[in-house]
């Protein structure tokens, strides 16, 4: 069996950085409840999973579901949280539902119903083949909204802060889903504060309406501050937990 204790070492240093700077960020802002950290493993190999897992990490977030569907099948721990935070072809709902426990990057109607219908799928058949067993696993998906905050409306994805209530209402009206609040990535070159305090104040508008989807999951390995700062209930954070990603084959 491989020798894991230095890249176990590794891990624990940066988990231990990385968790001084939230709680430094929330000092600064007078604290809350402290954020959900999510550690984004992708391209990294499920070996890495374990040894997260056996240094207190319970949720892992993923962006490709070709690569998240083999490392649940690989690591079937039932503690770990699998969040998928990229963005997500209407074809791979089926999928991701076999595996994930919340979505961030919902973003249109249509995928609303991809994974609505795949959820009703997955109830109706909780021993399917296709997306392994499921019992156990919770009735509901966790989806939050994904919007653009980006001036022109291209980059990173998301809904039109415009368009953002309705993909939540779609959210909200259905039965195997729940709408547990907003998400967003900062404009590249853009100013993060000014980025997540427009979310915030989209969260707010989302709560006026339904107050239980108070969920905002927001900033990375370079803008956790500040998103700690705007109010971030969920941090994705891959780099600086895990190191520079290996390269790609």
């Amino acid at each position: 069996m491989a020798d894991t204790s230095g890249r176990r070492a590794e891990l624990e240093a940066n988990l231990q950085r990385v968790n001084k700077r939230i709680d430094d960020a929330m000092a600064a802002c007078g604290g809350r409840n402290r954020p959900t950290l999510i550690v984004v493993t992708k391209f990294f190999p499920p070996q890495d999973l374990l040894l997260l897992h056996e240094l207190g990490v319970r949720d892992v977030g993923e962006n490709r579901d070709q690569e998240a569907a083999v490392k649940a099948r690989e690591v079937p721990d039932p503690e770990l949280r699998w969040h998928f935070i990229g963005q997500l072809q209407t074809n791979k709902a089926r999928s991701v539902v076999g595996y994930a426990h919340s979505v961030h990057s919902v973003d249109r109607s249509s995928l609303v119903s991809a994974l609505e219908k795949a959820m009703a799928g997955r109830a109706e058949h909780p021993d399917s083949p296709a997306g392994g067993t499921t019992r156990g696993r919770p009735a509901v998906l966790d989806c939050f909204v994904q919007v653009n905050l980006s001036a022109e409306g291209t980059g990173r994805g998301g809904a039109h802060p415009s368009d953002a209530l309705e993909v939540a209402a779609r959210i909200h009206d259905s039965d195997h889903l729940r709408l547990a609040g907003v998400m967003a990535v900062a404009p590249l070159g853009g100013d993060p504060r000014e980025a997540f305090s427009r979310l915030a104040g989209l969260s707010s508008e989302l709560v006026s309406r339904y107050p239980a989807a108070s969920g905002i999951s927001a900033g990375m390995s370079g803008d956790l501050e500040h998103a700690v700062a705007a109010g971030a209930t969920h941090l994705r954070v891959g780099s600086d937990v895990l190191g520079a990603r290996p390269p790609v084959g």
